[in-house]
């Protein structure tokens, strides 16, 4: 597989308190990565620097180029991120709010050819298609921040969090779709606490302490790891 992309000592610093010391990881085309960690890890700081949302110091490349630093640019280059909390927006309708994913693409009649494949892939919205976002339920949200996130056909869709503050029923829903758009060949580094489902769907997983990796597997592995198990999912050993 092509390294998709490649973080090496990856550092971020908020003023004088450092957040991230050092990062390494890469990502092969195709997979699903995930990062687990307690709140404070660093997690969703990675995801902001990746994105370029954070100043950074280290080496972050894109097949092998050097990372845009400016978010436009890192969308342009291919690189998508689902923040925390969906912040959808609001005041459009579901529909506007989808186009609003696909602002790099010019052309129309490939807006609309988007548009087509986010129905086909999450049919719910287009039966809300009309309704404004703000009046969705939390699961209805998260759906439509992923698929305007894949409104630009991501080479890396970067997703913080997407299972926050939803229901059991709507977390394992969310959890299969992410199988799905991974299977359909889109690129994923998943941040989630959930560690278990986390885990238990992705290709390789980084686990993040205090900024810092201190242990790198495939999903299924990790989870089988007594101090893993331990220590982010409550399970003690007999």
């Amino acid at each position: 597989m092509t390294v998709l992309l490649r973080i090496e000592d990856l550092s971020v610093s908020y003023g004088k308190i450092a957040a991230l010391h050092g990062v390494s990881l890469q990502i092969e085309s195709g997979m699903l990565v995930s990062i687990i960690g307690a709140n404070g890890a660093g997690k969703t700081t990675l995801l902001n620097a990746i994105s370029g949302v954070l100043p950074y110091s280290g080496l972050a490349e894109l097949e092998g180029q050097p990372l845009p630093r400016a978010p436009h640019a890192v969308v342009r280059a291919g690189i998508v991120h689902v923040p925390e909390g969906r912040r959808v927006f609001s005041a459009l309708t579901v529909q506007e709010n989808l186009l609003m994913g696909a602002f790099i693409v010019s052309d129309h009649h490939v807006r609309r050819e988007r548009l087509a494949e986010a129905y086909r892939l999450f049919p719910l919205l287009e039966d809300r298609k009309r309704q404004y976002a703000g009046t969705l339920s939390g699961g209805e949200q998260q759906m439509l921040a992923v698929a305007r996130g894949l409104m630009s056909r991501p080479r890396l869709l970067l997703l913080d969090e997407p299972s926050l503050g939803l229901a059991p029923m709507l977390v394992t829903e969310v959890f299969a779709l992410l199988e799905q758009i991974n299977q359909q060949g889109v690129t994923i580094l998943l941040v989630e606490q959930n560690a278990r489902k986390a885990l238990a769907i992705a290709d390789h997983s980084y686990v993040l302490e205090t900024g810092r990796v201190v242990a790198e597997g495939a999903g299924p592995t990790l989870l089988e790891d007594p101090i893993i198990r331990q220590a982010y999912l409550g399970v003690v050993e007999a």
